[in-house]
């Protein structure tokens, strides 16, 4: 791929989301000049960027998925070589409650931006971060590029639809449109509304005497859980390539959100004793007797996904990616860093 000049340019909607911080910082340490797309209204902060010590170096522009001109006015005056679209309302519990929302921003933003490319500048690369989420019932497993979609939410759904209008307009416009299927994917600077970063960010809470218990779901929904920093390789991998293509990013792996507490609270220093069943389920600390995890029916999902496990095995051998992270690495370093977290907001431990 030929840069329009020394530098290539790259814009990154969902700059403030875990995975846009995570890429900016990959993109900036492979030379590119980087634009991180946030909404006008956004309340959230960019102290992702600033963890990762790159807040300076990050052009922050006002970019509204909801709005076809504002794309287009940020767009044309970037002249960006590549556009990654990470912006989404990806919380499969809001999307039930905010299904329009979540439709308009996560399905119809990508189609906006695909859009202004082709108008402006076929040329420009485009990644649509897709996800395992559009599986919902997998009709196989592991799910693979050809496993057919069954969504079990609002985002899901939506996600379907923003990935095949990606491929509708590589197939239709001749545009360079790659779609990323990744699964599950953590890190410390995931959000405290997402299950691992509640269970890891609660233990540090309850060690620093904030609160008593955490309260889940659904234990026995499987996931297959990789480290965000590995995956935003396998999407810049992906925009690198002579021709467009959709790749699965996952570990092979599945373990449920017990197996995620189990090692996560063995990464604290709890040892946990766990008794009863469904809504009865709870771990108790076998030092204090205190109820450390319970299982609470309101956050049992509507219509609920008990397995995802990807097949990664053409990104393996077309992208040359692979995980630097063992699933145990990553707990270890998303519990050590929330209490790292609260050690640096003043609660002693």
């Amino acid at each position: 791929m030929e840069a329009k000049g020394k530098t290539r340019r790259a814009l990154v909607t969902g700059i403030s989301g875990q995975d846009g911080a995570y890429l900016a910082k990959h993109l900036l340490e492979k030379g590119y000049e980087v634009f991180g797309g946030r909404r006008r209204s956004a309340t959230q902060n960019l102290w992702r960027l600033d963890e990762l010590g790159i807040a300076d170096r990050v052009q922050i522009v006002d970019l509204e998925l909801l709005e076809y001109s504002n794309i287009l006015d940020a767009i044309r005056s970037i002249a960006p070589d590549e556009v990654y679209n990470l912006a989404s309302q990806s919380d499969v519990a809001v999307s039930f409650k905010q299904p329009i929302f979540t439709s308009e921003v996560s399905g119809l933003g990508a189609l906006r931006i695909l859009d202004v490319i082709r108008a402006i500048d076929p040329s420009i690369r485009f990644y649509q971060a897709s996800t395992s989420e559009m599986f919902g019932i997998a009709a196989e497993t592991p799910q693979s590029e050809t496993t057919s979609f069954h969504p079990q939410s609002p985002y899901g759904t939506a996600k379907v639809f923003g990935h095949l209008a990606s491929g509708n307009y590589r197939e239709a416009y001749g545009i360079y449109a790659a779609c990323g299927i990744l699964f599950n994917h953590e890190s410390p600077l995931r959000g405290v509304d997402f299950v691992t970063r509640k269970i890891t960010s609660g233990l540090a809470m309850i060690r620093a005497g904030l609160v008593k218990t955490i309260a889940l779901g659904n234990l026995n929904a499987a996931r297959d859980w990789g480290h965000a920093a590995d995956y935003v390789n396998g999407i810049w991998l992906m925009l690198q390539q002579d021709q467009p293509e959709d790749f699965v990013l996952a570990t092979g792996q599945a373990r449920t959100v017990r197996d995620f507490a189990k090692l996560a609270a063995q990464c604290a220093d709890y040892d946990l004793e766990w008794s009863g069943k469904g809504i009865g389920e709870q771990a108790i600390d076998k030092q204090t007797g205190a109820v450390i995890f319970r299982v609470d029916e309101q956050y049992y999902r509507p219509a609920e996904i008990s397995l995802l496990v990807g097949d990664a095995s053409k990104a393996r051998e077309k992208l040359k990616w692979h995980c630097q992270f063992s699933f145990e690495d990553m707990v270890l370093e998303m519990v050590r860093a929330d209490i790292d977290l609260l050690k640096r907001r003043g609660r002693i431990f």
